[in-house]
């Protein structure tokens, strides 16, 4: 069990260990120890239903390090803004980037009062790049973008990467509008990498691990279509190979046909 971060004196409100959240459930899928009784409850409960649900958020770790590898490589990218963050792991951004550009900047945004209990790992930096964290929610992108112009520069490319928040946002024209305005704010050359969940693969069961998390968790998910993921994208060039399931963009020589397929599909989007 997680110690009570209420102690902390980073954390601006108190966290409730009675109600899951889901920061916390995934950090339980990943092994993590930053998770309460009432999340694990909720994690079971999916898993029992839908046991890939683990693997997808392995798959979804793993793809966030391919991805920001790539972007900060042959893309020559520089700025990430990582919105839905989640409790600190292994290989977070900042370190996936600046292991390959030093200069890298990284900001954090979530609104889990534990992540910001946590945030003072989230900002660690090498000496050439910087990190902030941002506690605000996906719901209020102005406030986003204003933060994060005190680290990033938007007259410059900057990657954006939202890894399975998009599915806590009900309304498509709610989800739309806000990864619109994500969007009109980025300069020529800035890249979107998304993940989310559908039930293209796995049909019912996916349905089915949706209705089992949404009656025990405080946040209720949503799956979309392709159609609907892919409209994300709107006016920027999708990289190869397109909209795919997770294990499917750009894998690790070794991984591939080793890793299953599951219902977290990615992708990544250029703006000319």
């Amino acid at each position: 069990m997680a110690e009570d971060p209420n102690t902390d004196e980073d954390a601006s409100s108190p966290i409730d260990a009675t109600v899951s959240h889901p920061a916390r459930i995934w950090n339980y899928w990943l092994g993590g120890k930053d998770n309460y009784e009432a999340d694990r409850q909720v994690g079971d409960a999916t898993i029992e239903v839908y046991p890939e649900i683990a693997e997808l958020a392995r798959q979804q770790r793993a793809f966030l390090g391919r991805v920001v590898r790539h972007l900060a490589g042959e893309a020559g990218v520089r700025q990430f803004l990582d919105i839905g963050t989640g409790l600190p792991t292994a290989n977070n951004t900042h370190e996936v980037a600046q292991r390959v550009a030093p200069e890298s900047r990284i900001v954090y945004v979530d609104n889990d009062p534990l992540v910001l209990a946590h945030a003072r790992a989230l900002l660690t930096s090498s000496p050439e790049g910087a990190t902030d964290y941002i506690d605000a929610d996906l719901r209020d992108p102005d406030r986003i973008l204003s933060e994060a112009a005190r680290t990033l520069d938007f007259t410059r490319p900057v990657a954006v990467t939202m890894l399975g928040v998009l599915l806590f946002i009900p309304g498509d024209d709610e989800a739309s509008a806000l990864v619109k305005r994500l969007r009109d704010a980025l300069p020529s050359g800035s890249h979107l990498a998304l993940t989310h969940s559908t039930n293209v693969i796995h049909g019912e069961r996916a349905d089915e691990a949706v209705r089992v998390w949404n009656e025990g968790g405080s946040t209720p998910m949503v799956l979309r279509s392709l159609e609907m993921i892919t409209s994300f994208f709107d006016g920027m060039e999708l990289l190869e190979p397109g909209l795919v399931p997770l294990s499917r963009w750009r894998p690790d020589p070794a991984t591939v046909g080793a890793v299953a397929e599951v219902d977290e599909f990615a992708a990544v989007g250029r703006k000319p």
